[in-house]
């Protein structure tokens, strides 16, 4: 299959060592949760993979694009959403859309259909021409989401989308992360909700020190934890307890 994400060696160091020789690769068309305990990298390991952060050294390819080499190509076909929805507030999602469109250079004719398929998509066409300042979380959330998706990527990489989202909204913003999995895309998250990774996603990697700990299905993921009909947190608190041999 073809590569979605491949990661090749990669390490990184601030004060001390966060990424230590991890390799990684995410097949195309696949929601891949990335999971792992706190301070195990999983947010470097994104952000060096949307150009945010440069890796000290190792190999990071997108589509087969060197993405250290021709950043700007990498980023046409990918999106990134950090963990607090970065947005600004006086605009509305219409205006915002328009705004994020204008970044990536689409026609304004090309743009507005795209945008209200989104709003609509996403129900937030009744708020449209509503500033964004007095939205919940939740729906700041699926404004940036729609943001991220307004030029079309391939690739769509989220650091824990669903943080601070009551059920409801949650429940939207999974089924619109699997809507895009079905239209051909292929989405990365991060995050603590292992119910949300052991439902929606096709592949999980598990993350500690730095490398890269397990990856698989559920199924193969416990079946490497020695547990049949174990929930993943079970076999995420194994296999992240075991020793690092």
């Amino acid at each position: 299959m073809t590569s979605a994400l491949r990661l090749t060696g990669i390490h990184k160091r601030f004060d001390k060592p966060v990424i230590t020789g991890l390799d990684l690769d995410v097949a195309s068309g696949q929601l891949y949760a990335l999971l792992g305990p706190n301070g195990a990298g999983k947010t470097t390991t994104l952000r060096m993979a949307v150009g945010l952060t440069e890796p000290d050294r190792g190999e990071i390819e997108i589509y087969g694009i060197d993405a250290l080499r021709d950043p700007l190509a990498t980023m046409a076909i990918t999106a990134w959403l950090p963990d607090e929805p970065m947005l600004y507030d006086k605009l509305t999602p219409s205006e915002y859309l328009g705004f994020v469109a204008g970044l990536w250079r689409i026609p304004p004719k090309q743009a507005a259909p795209k945008a209200e398929e989104l709003l609509r998509w996403l129900e937030l066409w009744d708020v449209r021409d509503t500033r964004c300042e007095g939205f919940s979380r939740g729906m700041k959330q699926k404004v940036a989401l729609a943001g991220a998706l307004i030029h079309d990527p391939r690739l769509l990489i989220l650091d824990e989308p669903l943080t601070g989202l009551d059920a409801a909204m949650a429940r939207s913003v999974k089924d619109a992360l699997r809507a895009a999995v079905d239209q051909g895309k292929t989405v990365i998250v991060t995050t603590h909700i292992l119910e949300v990774a052991e439902r929606l996603a096709d592949r999980i990697g598990i993350i500690a020190g730095g490398r890269l700990l397990a990856e698989g299905t559920l199924a193969e993921l416990r079946e490497l934890a020695g547990g049949e009909d174990e929930t993943l947190e079970d076999t995420f608190i194994r296999l992240t307890s075991a020793p690092a041999s």
